[in-house]
């Protein structure tokens, strides 16, 4: 079996292109809290109905997910994640579009919804964990730290794109630049096991690939396991999406600046980023399931500064602790999954786990602007998260200890 040293020598470069196409997964979450004030002021729109168009896409995306699981399964990652990239680019610039019709808006995150589908998380890590074993908290965490990068820079960049060209252009220049970003380095590096060697290549150059080894799909889903470890993440999943799409109104409801907002909302990605790397180095080196137990309930703390914190300290503080807890999330459960089911079924399964996150991330925002549509706070929803986040980390920290049988990679 290679050693970490061997893995990231021969494939260094895989979850570095796959972290900058990862970051179509959350680009239409972090950038809508900035455009929430002028799609207001110009359409008349209630924060829940704007809030809904996570609802919409994530609720569709979850439904198509174990789809192109499966499809990942059978074609291998790269032509999925290609096609996934290029129709999030043309569907988030479309929002650029909108009418004014609350019909309309909803078609335009449907189509957003099928970006999400073919560029979700499976994709790049899927690739990415048929490569690495010994080091694949770590290189999980690149991966996913993608989401991280577009945390800390998605909400400033759309707010200064709004404040300069206007809400409608800023659409068009986020996406334009996510493509630029992520399709030429990917066209050329980005491979999985399932997919062969590139045109050109040596097969002699990498050792022969072995079968991928796990659970069956119908094996998993007879798992308790699987519903706890799904559970887990869809609790976790419901206040962790709400939090980062309202953090900027939060803030602005008490008292700060659109600017200074996007600017503490900033943290989050920035203490994400840290968490990541945290996470996945501790996920290679102790027990993952007590990884999980302390990274779920951190948001216990980012609630209760945010109920009764006051001023840059406290909320800067809460982003924080929200940023580290959320650079865990994907890291971990993606982890679980490949250590408690193996990677034989590894798209099918993991794209259905993320069916409850991704049902989770669809009613969790829709539910905070409701709350504060209703009550003209969002305290109640703050409060709300509290025990919820708690199940989340016993339900995870107490999984039984992963076997050792499926611990073995494509290529080694």
């Amino acid at each position: 079996m290679a050693s970490v040293r061997e893995e990231w020598r021969r494939y260094w470069f895989l979850p570095i292109v796959a972290a900058f196409a990862n970051i179509a997964t959350v680009i239409h979450i972090y950038t809508l809290g900035p455009f929430m004030a002028p799609l207001q002021e110009e359409f008349g729109w209630s924060r829940a109905q704007i809030s809904s168009a996570i609802t919409v896409s994530n609720g569709i995306n979850a439904g198509l997910g174990v789809l192109i699981g499966f499809l990942i399964d059978k074609y291998g990652p790269r032509r999925i994640g290609l096609i996934g990239i290029c129709v999030m680019s043309l569907a988030f610039a479309s929002v650029s579009t909108a009418t004014g019709s609350y019909a309309n808006w909803i078609f335009l995150w449907f189509l957003i919804s099928l970006g999400a589908a073919w560029t979700q998380p499976t994709i790049w890590t899927s690739a990415v964990s048929s490569r690495f074993n010994a080091g694949r908290g770590f290189a999980l965490a690149v991966t996913i730290c993608g989401t991280s990068v577009a945390a800390t820079m998605l909400p400033i960049i759309s707010t200064e794109a709004i404040i300069n060209f206007g809400w409608r252009w800023a659409y068009v220049f986020i996406a334009a630049g996510y493509f630029l970003l992520a399709m030429p380095m990917n066209f050329l590096l980005f491979r999985g096991a399932a997919d062969g060697p590139a045109r050109g290549q040596k097969l002699e150059a990498a050792p022969p690939s072995q079968p991928l080894v796990g659970m069956e799909v119908r094996e998993a889903f007879r798992s308790f396991t699987f519903y706890r470890l799904s559970m887990a993440g869809l609790l976790f999943a419901f206040c962790s999406m709400a939090s980062i799409v309202h953090f900027v109104p939060i803030l602005t409801d008490r008292g700060l600046s659109p600017l200074a907002a996007a600017g503490i909302a900033g943290l989050i990605g920035v203490s994400s980023l840290i968490g990541r790397f945290i996470t996945g180095y501790l996920l290679d080196r102790f027990r993952p399931e007590r990884v999980a137990l302390v990274a779920f309930g951190l948001p216990v703390l980012a609630a209760l500064l945010l109920l009764y914190g006051d001023g840059l300290i406290a909320y800067s503080a809460a982003a924080i602790v929200i940023g580290a807890s959320l650079g865990g999330e994907y890291d971990i459960i993606i982890y679980l999954t490949t250590r408690h089911f193996g990677l034989k079924r590894f798209g099918a399964i993991l794209s259905t786990v993320l069916v409850f996150l991704t049902a989770a991330t669809a009613t969790g925002p829709l539910t905070a602007g409701a709350i504060y549509d209703r009550f003209g706070s969002y305290d109640y929803y703050l409060w709300l998260t509290i025990p919820m986040v708690l199940v989340s980390s016993l339900l995870a920290g107490t999984l039984p200890k992963a076997p050792d049988e499926y611990s073995r990679v494509a290529g080694h």
